[in-house]
């Protein structure tokens, strides 16, 4: 299906504008990390997922696998393994001060740091997603551990047994691209082999720290990479649908006119939009979180959460259980973000 042309023809402007992320081409404004950010955007009405509700209300098929309703696709971002006790403090007093005070006594009784410390837990968030029959995909940093900002603190030739065993029970790697990455051909492609050669086997699916991108040339440099999917657009300082779609799609570079071929997934949810930049209770959070599950199942849609591995803790966690048990009771296929790539290349975005 070519969306695309789809959309084009429907000589519905501002929804094609929409769709193709024009406003984003020449910013005026991007913030610290130099991202193009919600507060800046002409969407205002970013939960609405305008573009797929189109493409539904005008005949376009949506039919995920074994009939299910829509998909959550669960995806953790692994920046930090190694949690310190002033992490832990920082974390407790923000949620003292937001007067969450179950959730700062759980942050307390986290388990401080010893050679199996809370963020490393992978195996525990792998048993939470059995639990509901879903998978999910973790991204991991190749760039290694040094005192430049913004970098992981670990080494990914410290996790080969843990690459390996999430690879073996079925779950996903993919490459979370270092900061500077996202413009940076030379270094994705570095990374990428790196994680290729640890792994012994090709590495899909990318993701951008810090969710830098920058439309459409990040996109094109990831197909350069041979990369088959991305899931970094999202807004970091809102949830919601950043181009009106709650399905994959295959991006269009205004520049030269044509699509790109990649996979884009595009990122609704991410923890810490809700509870740090948008700074809502775990109440507030779900009322929006809610809604927008209920949309997308609407529209039999693709909903895409970010759950960082350092968020597994406290009611973080119960608010991330939450999510999956809710989508299980709706009949949603939770899954990661590898299975909904062969699915989009197989049938809904099958040339």
């Amino acid at each position: 299906m070519n969306i695309s042309k789809r959309i084009r023809s429907s000589g519905n402007q501002e929804l094609w504008d929409l769709y193709t992320c024009k406003d984003e081409y020449n910013p005026m404004l991007l913030d610290k990390h130099q991202r193009y950010p919600y507060y800046v955007s002409k969407n205002r009405d970013v939960l609405d997922p305008k573009v797929s509700r189109f493409l539904k209300e005008n005949g376009t098929k949506l039919d995920l696998p074994d009939r299910k309703k829509f998909a959550l696709v669960l995806t953790h971002d692994i920046d930090k393994i190694n949690v310190g006790i002033m992490e832990i403090l920082t974390k407790s007093l923000k949620s003292f001060s937001k007067f969450q005070i179950k959730n700062a006594l759980g942050l307390l009784t986290t388990r401080f740091p010893n050679e199996s410390n809370a963020h490393y837990n992978f195996k525990e968030i792998m048993d939470i997603e059995e639990k509901y029959v879903g998978k999910s995909t973790f991204y991991f940093q190749t760039c290694g551990k040094n005192n430049i900002a913004n970098h992981p603190d670990y080494s990914i030739e410290e996790l080969i047994s843990e690459l390996r065993y999430i690879i073996d029970k079925g779950w996903e790697v993919g490459l979370h691209g270092s900061y500077f990455s996202h413009l940076n051909f030379e270094k994705i492609n570095e990374e990428k082999n790196k994680l290729e050669n640890l792994l012994g086997k090709e590495v899909k699916g990318f993701r951008s720290h810090f969710l830098r991108f920058k439309t459409p040339e990040t996109w094109e440099m990831l197909e350069k990479a041979g990369f088959e999917y991305d899931t970094s657009f999202g807004y970091s300082d809102m949830i919601g649908f950043r181009n009106g779609m709650c399905h994959p799609f295959r991006p269009y570079n205004l520049n030269v006119g044509k699509e790109i071929n990649i996979v884009e997934i595009p990122l609704n949810i991410m923890d810490c939009s809700l509870f740090d930049y948008m700074r809502l209770d775990h109440k507030s959070a779900w009322f929006i979180v809610k809604h927008m599950i209920d949309t997308t199942k609407n529209l039999n849609g693709v909903i895409t959460l970010l759950w960082h591995n350092t968020y597994m803790n406290g009611n973080n966690l119960k608010f991330y259980e939450k999510i999956l048990k809710y989508c299980s009771e709706l009949d949603g296929w939770i899954t990661s973000a590898e299975k909904i790539n062969d699915w989009c290349k197989k049938s809904y975005l099958k040339d």
